[in-house]
């Protein structure tokens, strides 16, 4: 693993630690003691590998854990744990389903599992409160409250809170992947890949974020009041209503990211950029009035390439955050 990458998931694990919610209408989490390398080995690609035959199997779930597949994981509490969080991740084409089961955990006495729809981390949001379609308050599920036992996020991540003090509360989560035909707001699990971004007439914000240092390909841009002009970036792109925003930094927020770049003119032929951030976000506006759609490549850069953009002061606004 190259060195920025290692670095960016040693800061996640930091964000891990301090895990900490945004709403007065959910739970909050305290200091857990967990090891680095136990944080470390949550982004493992291997979890990326695991075969179809195995995809609906059962197995514990850790009061800090990873899930990448479909499953069925049990939480059985053998002392207090009373800051723990599950992450759920799944392909960008494909949305997360979490159902509770076999609940047994004591609500009157402070426990609590609250189901968030996306991530957060050290109170940063992905999706953004910009692009999700729902309000902060309605992206958190606190089954205590509710009784609610099934959530399906607006995108391929999600994740769960809890707290339990008794020894021996437990409770069941089912994981399930559902097909998104039209995906908005993707987190990718790869450092490179390739991507095509459609937003369906519809008025709406959607982020492709690459959790890496990258270089980035643009190879296709089609908005339909600008088709057939030539390739043109703008600082007024925002007027026009329908744009595609390339932004970087080290934070998960697309709303606390910088701008590299806006385009808001169609073209075919790629443009490629060089981009030393820990976060790059390919983000579409869209105004409803058109079909969009923006495709794009990327791939990990080199530990050469990233020293060569921060001695000639490339993109320092990141390698200094």
């Amino acid at each position: 693993m190259h060195i920025m990458a290692r670095t960016f998931r040693e800061r996640l694990c930091v964000l891990l630690l301090s895990l900490s919610v945004l709403t007065g209408d959910c739970r909050y989490l305290e200091n857990n003691e967990i090891a680095q390398d136990d944080l470390l080995s949550l982004f493992n690609p291997e979890l990326k590998r695991e075969t179809p035959e195995e995809l609906m199997f059962r197995r514990p779930l850790r009061c800090l854990d990873m899930v990448a597949v479909e499953g069925h994981f049990t939480f059985t509490a053998d002392r207090p744990q009373l800051s723990c969080a599950a992450f759920f991740m799944s392909e960008p084409n494909q949305v997360i389903s979490v159902d509770l089961d076999h609940v047994d955990v004591d609500c009157a006495g402070g426990d609590f599992i609250t189901v968030f729809d996306g991530w957060v981390m050290k109170g940063e949001k992905f999706p953004s409160s910009q692009d999700h379609p729902l309000p902060v308050h309605e992206r958190y599920v606190d089954y205590c409250d509710s009784l609610r036992t099934s959530v399906r996020a607006s995108q391929n991540v999600a994740m769960i809170f809890f707290r339990v003090h008794n020894p021996g509360s437990s409770f069941t989560v089912t994981v399930r992947k559902i097909l998104n035909p039209f995906p908005c707001n993707v987190l990718s699990q790869s450092p490179e890949g390739s991507y095509t971004m459609v937003i369906p007439q519809q008025h709406r914000n959607c982020s492709f974020s690459i959790i890496y240092p990258v270089e980035l390909d643009v190879s296709e841009f089609s908005l339909g009041h600008h088709n057939g002009f030539p390739k043109r970036s703008m600082p007024g792109c925002a007027e026009s209503g329908d744009y595609v925003q390339l932004l970087g930094g080290n934070v998960i927020d697309s709303s606390k990211l910088l701008p590299i770049t806006d385009i808001c003119v169609a073209f075919t032929g790629p443009t490629h950029m060089k981009v030393g951030c820990d976060n790059t976000v390919v983000r579409m506006v869209s105004s409803g009035r058109f079909v969009n759609r923006v495709s794009f490549s990327y791939r990990l850069l080199s530990s050469q390439d990233l020293q060569t953009l921060k001695l000639n002061n490339v993109e320092d606004f990141c390698f200094n955050a």
